[in-house]
């Protein structure tokens, strides 16, 4: 199973931005769509619902929530699941400036878990634009909500950038706490150093395969992973096992979160018209086919 934990489509994605990520969703078994911030929430999710819902055999959708100003009762995210179809939720602390560990996030968290809906964290990496507030990126501040609510399955996206060291302590101090490892081919020296440290720190089994689709798509994304040892090839720097590497990929995230996906089942051909089909097609002993014609 090949899974891409973090991909977009945008506020407004128009038929052919959907096309494209539909295309480059092609490379894996099934991503993982996060709603946009910029927007009212339920528009959003709907759009959002509307479009993995009808891919749902390759899509899985996390709603957007801002907890200071939508609903988080436990009634109000059942409809996300029951109505709309989505799976999990993204919360963007920074870009909307709230506290990961505010009074009302936190009763958010609290139905999240009975609802046994993860929680994605899009507060690094391209999520740290200029009205961002950087300062409620730091990985370290999800540690209060890990230690209260052990159940809750959190990721912490792009892995924490740029506050790797605390996104590793994170992943290493809460079994509920995994990191999206989303790749950026071009940073190649990045790559290494968040797989390094994640070695390192024997928390490989923590990391989860992303592309960040737009600004990345998942088949560039496993080759650099996959690649990027041989680089070191001639240089004395540490490296991490081919192996390890590879668990990254095939990491069955959807299972490690909890998600259910039943993929829809092709109906079975009926044997009658399978066999009538057949038979109407047929060629004769002269290699004419049968028929009124």
């Amino acid at each position: 199973m090949i899974v891409d934990c973090h991909t977009h489509i945008g506020p407004v994605a128009d038929d052919v931005a959907m096309s494209e990520h539909l295309a480059k969703a092609e490379a894996v078994d099934v991503c993982i769509v996060l709603a946009a911030s910029d927007g009212p929430s339920d528009e959003l999710n709907k759009r959002l619902g509307q479009y993995v819902n009808k891919h749902a055999e390759k899509m899985v959708g996390f709603a957007v929530v801002n907890p200071e100003k939508d609903k988080v009762a436990l009634n109000n995210l059942e409809s996300i699941q029951e109505k709309l179809g989505l799976k999990g939720v993204v919360l963007h602390c920074s870009a909307c400036g709230f506290h990961p560990a505010h009074t009302v996030a936190m009763r958010f968290y609290e139905s999240a878990q009975e609802l046994g809906l993860p929680v994605f964290f899009h507060n690094a990496g391209d999520a740290l634009g200029a009205d961002a507030v950087m300062e409620y990126a730091q990985p370290y501040l999800l540690d209060e909500i890990a230690r209260e609510f052990t159940e809750l399955k959190i990721i912490i996206g792009s892995m924490g950038l740029p506050f790797i060291e605390q996104t590793v302590s994170m992943v290493a101090r809460h079994k509920n706490v995994y990191a999206d490892l989303t790749i950026r081919p071009k940073s190649v020296w990045q790559t290494y150093n968040m797989v390094v440290a994640a070695y390192e720190h024997g928390v490989m089994d923590k990391l989860l395969f992303g592309s960040g689709f737009p600004s990345g798509d998942a088949g560039q994304c496993m080759e650099t992973l996959l690649g990027f040892n041989m680089l070191l090839a001639d240089t004395n720097l540490p490296t991490v096992p081919r192996g390890s590497i590879r668990n990254i990929i095939e990491r069955d995230t959807l299972r490690l979160l909890g998600i259910s996906h039943e993929i829809p089942e092709t109906p079975e051909p009926d044997p009658k018209k399978t066999k009538k089909l057949k038979s109407s097609t047929a060629p004769t002993e002269e290699g004419k086919a049968t028929g009124n014609g």
